[in-house]
């Protein structure tokens, strides 16, 4: 596996397909709007990848919370089916906390969906400590 930060726009929508195993609903129009609007906040993707596949991916950004300082957020982490249980997660968590160390972050976060145990239990594996719960409410 070699690992790619991706920073484009370009070079994120090919992704479409995999991310969409974590989201569905979502077109290619709307992932290509989201990512227009993400990347210039300074949104990137770290990919994995074995000869030319895309074997997992997780969006990141650098942010600042009063109660955290810097941190590193990672969005949308996901493993393509086929490779899941061979290490590329970790692969993945290992790379974005080197990134985080470099960016002088304290901590790195994210978000899991209340169903998903089996992400907590990946998550809790890596090192991650569930500390609250994350509240939206549309508008």
């Amino acid at each position: 596996m070699h690992l790619r930060v991706l920073t484009t726009v370009p070079d994120m929508v090919p992704h479409l397909p995999l991310v969409q195993q974590l989201t569905p609903s979502l077109t290619a129009a709307t992932y290509a709007e989201l990512l227009r609007a993400m990347v210039p906040h300074h949104y990137a993707m770290l990919a994995a990848f074995d000869d030319v596949r895309c074997a997992g991916l997780s969006g990141f950004w650098i942010g600042h919370k009063l109660y955290s300082g810097r941190y590193l957020e990672i969005d949308n982490f996901m493993v393509d089916g086929p490779y899941r249980s061979q290490g590329v997660g970790r692969l993945l968590v290992d790379e974005l906390v080197r990134i985080a160390e470099r960016e002088g972050c304290r901590h790195v976060m994210l978000d899991a969906y209340l169903d998903n145990s089996a992400a907590h239990g990946f998550y809790e594996r890596q090192g991650f400590v569930k500390r609250g719960y994350h509240f939206m409410r549309p508008v």
